[in-house]
């Protein structure tokens, strides 16, 4: 329930009504008497996938930590999704994970449900609690025009916007604070330069990636597994992901790195999945039955704007969610760091408004600066990802090659990767002497006894146990 003690201001925007915008929304509305999202797209009241979120028709995932700050600031919103349909994932004999693409945690982890939603169905869940909140408007197909300042340009002190399907001109609202949420395409380094005030340095890794899904239904009992994640190898540029949905849905993504452009057919991801897959989702994934067409979204780079180290920058503005740092959507991160950055927004709106930008930026970068290292690091672990790779990245690329080694077999081992992972622990705690010791003992005895690769024929094809 929002609060309606301790406001700080009358009213905040928020401009974008994605993951981002909307849970930037629910802890605004703790802090100001009104908030506003602004969204370009017409939103519908059922979980479906719309124009704004085209990486929307991929697979997703909802990482624990993620989980577990959506559902403190909408509580009960877990219970909810598993109501609509949304696989739970508590016996981790249901996971197939393979994170670098040869080796599979072991099934004996302990660790946190995973919540499986499809990004729809969880978009539009969060969606409808915001607006039930009593001090929260959602006022979708709008356009933002830009933003207006005090004569000092010190201050923003207005939204201009549109409506998208006519000609009535511009609006106007005040605002307090101003929350720049629209993703990688937001505008508030624009916005910036044309105050004259500096764009942010940005940080890039490239990996032009590109993501081939359809939504299919598989014969009942045909996959025993409910989540499947084949990473790439350094000799494969393409992995997969194999996710159960609510409505008795499967959706299919093959990741490619360094794609061709088109848009390839159902033909072209069953091949790329023989290659990898175990037979049994070979041969459901060869009968199953096509829900939609073929869909493809690329992403170009991991790219991270810092405005943390800004020397310069006017009141009443936040930038929040991908429009700070978007990463490779293959480690599943964005949605969890997005919630991580909600709760370091709501810390620093209890200490007021005064230098509210740089208090915000500081601990997002906290943040960021993690999951940046995890999904970089992962990145730059493949060899043909363009980058440089100093000292402490390959070191820590070559430990963590030694971690997935160990975890196949140990599962205390396989827990901490996946706490690490989920952003549950930091990733000191997979140097912890006692894990550092287990993988030691690990990787000594792969060596001993290398583990065989059995072929499983399915009809038709080919694939390999993975």
């Amino acid at each position: 329930m929002t609060r309606t003690t301790n406001r700080i201001g009358e009213h905040a925007i928020v401009l974008g009504a994605g993951m981002g915008g909307l849970l930037a929304a629910r802890v605004l509305a703790d802090a100001y008497h009104r908030v506003t999202v602004i969204e370009r797209d017409q939103l519908s009241e059922s979980a479906d996938n719309r124009r704004g979120v085209p990486q929307g028709r991929h697979v997703h995932a909802l990482l624990p930590r993620g989980a577990e700050i959506m559902d403190e600031l909408f509580p009960g919103i877990l219970d909810e999704l598993v109501a609509a349909g949304a696989p739970v994932i508590a016996d981790f004999t249901k996971l197939r994970f393979l994170p670098d693409g040869l080796h599979r945690l072991s099934t004996r982890m302990k660790a946190p449900p995973v919540y499986q939603p499809s990004r729809p169905l969880l978009e539009a869940s969060i969606r409808q609690r915001v607006r039930a909140l009593p001090n929260v408007r959602v006022l979708d197909g709008h356009d933002v025009i830009g933003l207006t300042t005090d004569d000092a340009r010190g201050r923003i002190t207005s939204v201009q916007f549109q409506r998208r399907d006519d000609g009535d001109g511009a609006h106007a609202f005040s605002a307090d604070l101003v929350v720049d949420a629209m993703g990688r395409g937001a505008r508030a380094s624009a916005w910036l330069t044309e105050l004259g005030y500096d764009a942010p340095a940005e940080d890039e890794v490239v990996v032009n990636i590109r993501y081939v899904s359809r939504l299919l239904r598989l014969r009942p009992g045909a996959v025993p597994e409910t989540l499947i994640v084949h990473g790439p190898e350094a000799d494969s540029p393409y992995g997969y992901g194999l996710f159960a949905y609510e409505n008795d849905t499967w959706l299919l993504t093959v990741q490619q790195f360094d794609g061709d452009r088109g848009v390839p057919d159902y033909e072209w991801m069953l091949d790329r999945v023989a290659d990898k897959a175990p037979g049994h989702v070979v041969a459901a994934l060869a009968d199953a039955e096509p829900l939609a067409d073929v869909v493809m979204h690329r992403f170009p780079a991991n790219r991270r704007r810092r405005y943390d180290r800004l020397t310069r920058f006017p009141e009443g503005l936040l930038v929040f969610g991908d429009a700070l740092c978007s990463f490779n959507p293959i480690y599943g991160q964005g949605m969890s760091v997005a919630a991580m950055e909600a709760l370091a927004l709501r810390k620093v709106l209890r200490r007021g408004s005064n230098r509210l930008a740089w208090r915000f930026f500081a601990k997002a970068a906290e943040v960021i600066d993690v999951a940046w290292q995890l999904a970089v690091g992962a990145d730059l672990a493949l060899p043909f990802i363009k980058g440089p790779r100093p000292l402490p990245v390959r070191l820590v690329n070559a430990y963590v090659a030694k971690v997935l080694t160990a975890a196949e077999h140990d599962p205390v081992v396989a827990t901490q990767f996946l706490r690490v992972s989920a952003f549950l622990d930091k990733p000191p705690a997979l140097m912890r002497p006692s894990i550092v010791a287990r993988v030691i003992t690990a990787t000594q005895r792969a060596r001993r006894v290398p583990a065989p690769v059995t072929p499983v024929a399915a009809p038709g094809r080919s694939a390999k146990l993975g």
